[in-house]
C-alpha cells in the first residue's frame, strides 16, 4: 500500500512496537537467525496481536532498502501528524523545561526523517512544522526516522507564526538559526523552555518566522562550505541543548 513502509533494525523495530504498535501490521524476522533480541521482538509483537513471519534474508534486504536490518523488519502504516490543538496537551504533560524543534519549510522527507530521529535521541518533546510548502509524515520520512515518527509528537500547523506567538505566551524562548547571526549556538543558554527554529534546505527561515524568534544564533563554520544540511544542523543544535541539560 502507498501509505505503508518498512522500519528496519532491532532498535528501530522495538521503538515502532513500543510507541506505535497500532500502526504495525507485520513483523518480519530472519528465519536463519536464533537471537535473543529477535525473540524478544517476536514476543512483543505477538502480545500486541501483530503477525510475525519468518523470512529469507533476501526479502529482508529488499524491504530494508539498504538499511542494516539486523534480521528484523516491521511493515508499518505511516503515522498521522497531530494537530495544533494537541500542542497544549503535549506541553502540559512535560515535566521540566520543554525542548521543541520547529522546522520552517523542510521539504525533503529524508531530512524530516533524520530530524525526527535526532529529536528522539535528544529528548525533544515535539517537532512542529507548517502544513503548507513543507513535507509531512510520508512513508520515506517514517522509514528514515527509524521509529522516531511514532515516539516524537509531530505537529503540523496551519499558521506557524501564530503558533510561535502562542509558544512565546507560554514562556518558551524561540532561538532561530541564521548564518548571519552575531551569537553562536555554543554561547547560548539552552537549559530553559526552548524552541529551536530551523529553516528550509535552500532559503532558511521565512521573514515572519525570523521576526518571531527571540534570539538568532549561528553554527561556527571553519571550512569552505557556508552551511550544514538542515538535518545535520538540527542534530548539532539539539545535542548541544541536551549537553547543557545533563
Amino acid at each position: 500500500m502507498s501509505d505503508e513502509t518498512f522500519v528496519a533494525g532491532i532498535n528501530s523495530v522495538r521503538s515502532a512496537l513500543k510507541f506505535g504498535a497500532e500502526g504495525v501490521s507485520e513483523l518480519w524476522l530472519d528465519r536463519r537467525r536464533r537471537d535473543r533480541r529477535l525473540a524478544e521482538l517476536a514476543a512483543i509483537a505477538r502480545e500486541a496481536g501483530i503477525a510475525v513471519h519468518q523470512q529469507e534474508r533476501d526479502a529482508l534486504d529488499k524491504a530494508a532498502g539498504g538499511v542494516n536490518h539486523q534480521g528484523a523488519v516491521a511493515r508499518v502504516r505511516a503515522p498521522a501528524a497531530r494537530r495544533v490543538q494537541d500542542l497544549d496537551a503535549v506541553l502540559d504533560a512535560v515535566a521540566g523545561p520543554p525542548l521543541l524543534l520547529i522546522l520552517d519549510g523542510v521539504t525533503d522527507p529524508h531530512n524530516l526523517g533524520a530530524c525526527l530521529r535526532s529529536a528522539d535521541g535528544a529528548g525533544v518533546h515535539a517537532v512542529i512544522a507548517p502544513k503548507d510548502k513543507a513535507v509531512g509524515l510520508t512513508p520515506v520520512a517514517v522509514k528514515v526516522a527509524s521509529g522516531a515518527a511514532e515516539s516524537v509528537p509531530f505537529i503540523q500547523v496551519t499558521n506557524l507564526a501564530r503558533t510561535l506567538e502562542a509558544l512565546k505566551q507560554r514562556g518558551i524562548w524561540l532561538i532561530g538559526t541564521d548564518g548571519e547571526a552575531q551569537s553562536t549556538l555554543f554561547e547560548t543558554d539552552l537549559r530553559g523552555p526552548v524552541g529551536l527554529v530551523l529553516g528550509s534546505e535552500g532559503k532558511g527561515m521565512r521573514r515572519l518566522t525570523r521576526e518571531h524568534c527571540d534570539l538568532l544564533v549561528h553554527l561556527p563554520m571553519r571550512g569552505r562550505v557556508e552551511s550544514l544540511n538542515v538535518s545535520v544542523a538540527a542534530g548539532v543544535c539539539l545535542y548541544e541543548a541536551l549537553r547543557q541539560r545533563l
